[in-house]
């Protein structure tokens, strides 16, 4: 069942003054993993989190749970919802999380806790999640990181298969992306600093889109700043560049599940099968069936788990 307007509006009234674990109780464990019949599965609300619950609810189905599925599409009003169980589960990105997690907890000038190494993001996630009564479960091999693009007919003339050619190449590139792109030490200053490209300009046409794409296919651009799970590339003639000296956080897939409720090994075990086979190219895979063949999350998500044998 999927909790749409109605559903959606009640848990964004209830959230609005929840905060989870009062604050002289984090950082202690008082109570057993829970396992709750009934599950509430969160989604942010964009394609490849409506996937990633979809594939968390079809699983805990089957593993005998009750499950429903609710958009919150503002983390402000999910992730203090997950810490109180009106939400059970969420599909999370490790770095991603972790920094704003920690800019919740310690101010928005707290050092980042994401970074390239996955395993120092997962002990620094596991570490603030923990007192707020959050589980982080394993990640699996999918990410969804920032990724630079250029077109084939480029990436052909002048050798490159990494940043680091690109670098070594000497080309001036103007580059499609968001306008924080110029202070955000992933996009240009990490750019430069990293890997030695010479950035002359952020043309600001934000992350991914397609008028970000139609202006790198024509030329306008040298390269355009997207994601590692973006479908469309082959559309517009494009192909990523591997981040071959780790610039970008290691924002893996990680379930995130309120330890009182849903932090009980059959939970840990119905989504740990996911990650055994869940890759990058997957994900791209199903955000295109969606996003350009127009295919219901739900199905895809049902035909892939029953395609690899999840799902029975």
């Amino acid at each position: 069942m999927r909790l749409r307007t109605a559903a959606g509006t009640a848990l964004l009234t209830l959230t609005a003054c929840t905060t989870g674990p009062a604050l002289e109780n984090r950082g202690e464990l008082t109570a057993p993993p829970g396992d709750s019949r009934h599950l509430t599965i969160g989604s942010a609300g964009f394609t490849e989190s409506d996937l990633l619950a979809q594939m968390y609810a079809q699983l805990l189905d089957q593993a005998g749970y009750k499950t429903s599925l609710i958009t919150v599409a503002n983390r402000e009003l999910y992730e203090p919802a997950l810490e109180s169980g009106q939400i059970d589960v969420v599909p999370e990105y490790a770095a991603t999380f972790a920094d704003w997690l920690d800019a919740k907890t310690n101010g928005p000038g707290a050092p980042p806790a994401g970074s390239p190494d996955l395993t120092a993001t997962m002990r620094a996630l596991r570490r603030l999640a923990t007192p707020r009564g959050l589980t982080v479960l394993a990640p699996g091999r999918a990410v969804d990181q920032n990724a630079f693009a250029v077109t084939a007919a480029y990436a052909r003339q002048h050798h490159l298969r990494t940043l680091s050619d690109l670098g070594a190449s000497g080309l001036k590139v103007r580059l499609a992306a968001g306008d924080e792109c110029v202070q955000r030490p992933y996009c240009e200053p990490g750019l430069k600093k990293v890997y030695g490209i010479d950035i002359t300009g952020v043309d600001p046409k934000g992350v991914g889109t397609t008028q970000a794409k139609r202006a790198v296919q024509s030329g306008q651009d040298q390269m355009v700043l997207t994601t590692t799970t973006d479908a469309t590339l082959g559309q517009f003639g494009l192909v990523l560049l591997a981040d071959d000296r780790h610039l970008q956080n290691a924002d893996y897939v990680v379930p995130v599940v309120n330890r009182a409720r849903a932090g009980g090994e059959r939970v840990t075990k119905a989504l740990g099968r996911l990650n055994d086979v869940l890759t990058t190219a997957d994900l791209a895979s199903m955000n295109q069936q969606v996003d350009s063949w127009r295919r219901l999350a739900q199905d895809v998500a049902r035909s892939y788990l029953r395609d690899k044998g999840l799902l029975k």
